[in-house]
């Protein structure tokens, strides 16, 4: 069954609290106002940056904030015609992709926790839900293609949740695009928090970051297989598809559009020198 895509808007999700294994041990929990406290809400609002990523020992990683608030460029565009079916890009952003998307004809939703990203997307045209990707989701179980992209396979910090999750959003026989780091050895779990050149700091939280081999295990221990991998514009990004069906399906929302996932979008693996 295809999703619908309404175009009124929905009121704001509650902010979500998830356990995150691995990355902050037993007892912790994702804050997802990280995203939507300055200093990213004020970047994406005037979209320039610098923005980076910082890790408790002092190591920055350039976001490309840039590039996520200009038009879709020839690496995304590869990725959007992979795309099959209603299309949900989790960790949205600014936006580009839903815009590119939206402009096509093509059925798609934006989530993201940060209000100010959902907004960025909505001025661009496109539809967006300020929403976790572990609360309920609109058309959860039907969409035909999902989108973690610019470093979004972090989410949480813990990769096998993650695609758990996904899993359960996609229609059966669905397919995920994920994109990975360009360090095919990296297979990291750490806590960061969003700083600017200003020092401006937002709440720590934990993220992940996986090349192509270390995303291919841990799709492959949650059910997925691999139907492709391909690299453009130095970006490396990989095709799955579940190996199992769906029974989890929940019914489309037709009112599931804008209001205010998480979603700095960590993307490349550029880092800059420690502070």
């Amino acid at each position: 069954m295809a999703v619908r895509v309404g175009r009124q808007a929905e009121a704001a999700a509650p902010a979500h609290r998830r356990p995150a294994a691995d990355a902050a041990g037993p007892g912790t929990s994702v804050d997802d106002t990280t995203w939507s406290a300055d200093p990213y809400s004020r970047a994406l609002r005037t979209g320039r940056g610098p923005l980076f990523l910082r890790r408790a020992d002092g190591w920055l990683l350039l976001l490309e904030l840039e590039r996520w608030c200009a038009d879709a460029d020839e690496a995304d565009l590869e990725v959007l015609r992979r795309c099959e079916g209603a299309v949900l890009d989790v960790g949205c952003g600014p936006g580009r992709l839903v815009a590119a998307l939206n402009a096509r004809g093509w059925p798609v939703l934006g989530i993201d926790v940060s209000e100010a990203a959902v907004a960025r997307t909505v001025a661009l045209g496109g539809q967006a839900l300020r929403r976790s990707v572990f609360e309920s989701v609109p058309g959860g179980g039907r969409w035909g293609t999902a989108l973690l992209v610019d470093g979004n396979i972090g989410i949480g910090g813990d990769p096998h949740a993650l695609l758990t999750r996904m899993a359960e959003l996609l229609a059966p026989g669905g397919l995920l695009i994920a994109e990975t780091v360009g360090d095919p050895d990296l297979d990291e779990r750490v806590r960061v928090h969003v700083t600017d050149a200003r020092g401006s700091a937002g709440t720590p939280f934990p993220w992940a970051r996986l090349g192509t081999p270390a995303l291919l295990r841990h799709a492959d221990r949650a059910g997925w297989r691999a139907v492709d991998q391909w690299a453009a514009g130095g970006r490396c990004f990989v095709a799955l598809r579940s190996r199992s069906t769906n029974s989890t399906a929940e019914p489309p929302n037709s009112a599931a559009v804008s209001s205010s996932q998480r979603a700095a979008k960590p993307s490349g693996d550029r880092p800059v020198a420690r502070a």
